[in-house]
């Protein structure tokens, strides 16, 4: 049997899109119809939003492992979160979890490393680009990176809170992402990473400047590999 994937979930469309990729995928791992058992847990997103407002990283940690602990009674053999920004405080969750999790800026790092790219940037949240998640996670696998302009954080951060979150895709938000990632093409980047899991609802390898680490993507096929494992 494979082994039960728990989604630890902060903002719903990317925790759906994680979702369907586990569910519409499972089938090349397990037969026609076929995907591992999947439990998702997520409290209000504003819980979440105001603690990261507030600089309150004990706070989100504590949201993240109630969800685990909710999806460790469920019968979860393993966790995901579907959401880069938080990833932010694994330091604080994973010492206290009741189960092992995939760190998703570890995955995308490793696919990084397996596609012979070496100068990654880093689009996301203004929380995330501003943060070591994936800086850190890229270093220890010898890849440099980059990150847009403060100018751009904040302009690829209100495309994502205002519209990606919840639900609303616009030409305006495509047009932002599209400038920003073409201007660290131009600074010497080799592929973006769509470091939010909402991003790969508006830009792809067929509309990005770069080639692109769909982060929500990655994250949903390293658990159905996991899930595979005996």
């Amino acid at each position: 049997m494979p082994q039960h994937i728990g989604i630890v979930a902060c903002s719903a469309e990317g925790a759906a899109l994680c979702y369907r990729t586990i569910c519409m995928e499972g089938a090349e791992w397990m037969g026609p119809h076929a995907h591992p058992e999947i439990t998702l847990h997520t409290p209000s997103l504003a819980a979440y939003v105001d603690c990261l407002d507030r600089g309150d990283r004990l706070g989100v940690a504590d949201l993240m492992l109630r969800s685990a602990d909710k999806l460790a009674r469920t019968g979860a053999d393993f966790l995901v979160c579907p959401d880069n920004t938080i990833h932010a405080v694994m330091d604080l969750v994973l010492p206290r979890s009741p189960l092992p999790w995939l760190h998703i800026a570890e995955v995308v790092a490793d696919e990084a490393l397996a596609r012979g790219f070496q100068c990654i940037g880093i689009t996301g949240t203004r929380w995330l680009v501003d943060s070591d998640v994936y800086p850190e996670k890229l270093e220890a696998r010898g890849l440099w990176h980059m990150r847009p302009s403060v100018a751009d954080r904040d302009a690829i951060h209100d495309v994502i809170m205002e519209e990606l979150v919840p639900g609303i895709a616009t030409p305006a938000g495509v047009a932002i992402f599209q400038r920003v990632i073409g201007k660290l093409r131009d600074d010497g980047c080799d592929a973006v990473v769509l470091g939010c899991t909402e991003i790969p609802l508006i830009i792809n390898d067929g509309n990005s400047p770069l080639p692109t680490l769909d982060s929500t993507r990655l994250l949903a096929r390293a658990a159905l590999r996991h899930a595979a494992q005996p």
